[in-house]
């Protein structure tokens, strides 16, 4: 994702980040002499200058810790409550920040001076501490506003780069399902079976019609309820079942299915993929695993290369991979041995 001109702006790791504070407080710098009918020697302008460079700098330390990493997917009075508590954190830190700050800068300022340290303290309670409140809220209400205003439009631009890759995902598993070699496969298999084993035939037309069914009614969700997805899977599975009778093994183990929810269609692209890059023979099958660990779904099957690879774009786990990043915020898991290629699916509760 590409990040905004604020975005940019406030990062403390670029240079020009640090160039635009100096500007910001040279205005600031001179719109505070201004005000001012004695506008001081240039010792006391250096010296704001200096205090409103540290205090910016402080400030944006911390609002980019206080700000950062909200969840893509939260949305409306979540949301709202969230940046709400985190603004008055912001608010609440930074006072004491500049305070402590403020009154380090005076006591520093008066030592070089060399005049009397101990009237510091009461000089800034009787006369500076109302106007220092004021300038002290009104900027950093300004600080804060800049930095929900970048929190929402990182929010709402992830918001979108999810609705996109949902597309794309939707319409590469829609592609894989409908393509003319899985449609002329699956009507070889019928024409095979329906003479020979009608009834075979009838189970393999009802688990091809249950497919499809829901991959037009739940491709479109965020998620599904996960027990809903293993029924699926079971369903595709069938099809392969019957067409490839006992080559391919598949065991699911999940018991505590209900507790969780799921990408729609994600186990389909993983066992997919098994199949697709895998032979299997009555002597050497395919086992497919399919187990719940640890609020993950595990999909693990044992390794039989074919000998020719089938050209693959490998847009599916790449698809899939981007929507568990951008829905679940954590990783897709992948991993492969000499015997096992194993993927790990998160699981949302």
């Amino acid at each position: 994702m590409k990040e905004s001109n604020i975005t940019g702006l406030l990062d403390q790791k670029k240079p020009f980040s640090h160039i635009a504070i100096i500007v910001i407080a040279s205005l600031a710098t001179f719109y505070t002499v201004l005000k001012q009918e004695n506008a001081g020697s240039i010792v006391d302008i250096l010296s704001v200058f200096i205090l409103i460079v540290t205090l910016i700098e402080v400030f944006i330390f911390i609002a980019l810790k206080i700000f950062t990493e909200l969840n893509a997917n939260i949305t409306g009075k979540e949301f709202t409550r969230i940046v709400i508590k985190r603004f008055i954190l912001f608010i609440l830190i930074c006072f004491v920040a500049s305070l402590v700050i403020y009154l380090i800068f005076k006591y520093a300022v008066t030592l070089i001076a060399g005049d009397d340290l101990s009237m510091v303290f009461s000089r800034f309670r009787n006369y500076e501490l109302i106007p220092w409140i004021k300038t002290t809220l009104s900027g950093l209400v300004f600080g804060a506003f800049i930095f929900i205003i970048i929190q929402w439009q990182d929010a709402m631009t992830r918001e979108q780069k999810l609705r996109e890759e949902n597309l794309i995902f939707q319409n590469e598993t829609l592609k894989s399902q409908v393509n003319p070699h899985f449609l002329f496969n699956s009507l070889n298999t019928i024409s095979s079976l329906i003479h020979t084993q009608p009834e075979a035939a009838e189970q393999f037309i009802n688990n091809l019609s249950m497919v499809y069914r829901y991959i037009l009614e739940n491709g479109q969700k965020d998620s599904v309820p996960l027990q809903s997805e293993l029924n699926f899977i079971t369903d595709y599975f069938n099809l392969h079942k019957i067409r490839d009778e006992e080559k391919i093994i598949l065991d699911i183990n999940a018991q505590d299915a209900g507790q969780f929810r799921i990408l729609p269609v994600s186990l389909q692209i993983l066992l997919e993929n098994a199949i697709k890059h895998n032979i299997a023979s009555r002597e050497n099958q395919l086992r497919i695993s399919i187990y719940t660990e640890d609020e993950q779904i595990v999909v693990r099957n044992n390794l039989r290369r074919k000998s020719t690879q089938i050209v693959s774009t490998k847009l599916g786990l790449k698809n899939l991979a981007e929507r568990v990043r951008l829905t679940c915020k954590t990783d897709l898991v992948i991993e492969e041995s000499k015997e096992f290629f194993t993927v790990k699916l998160p699981l949302i509760k």
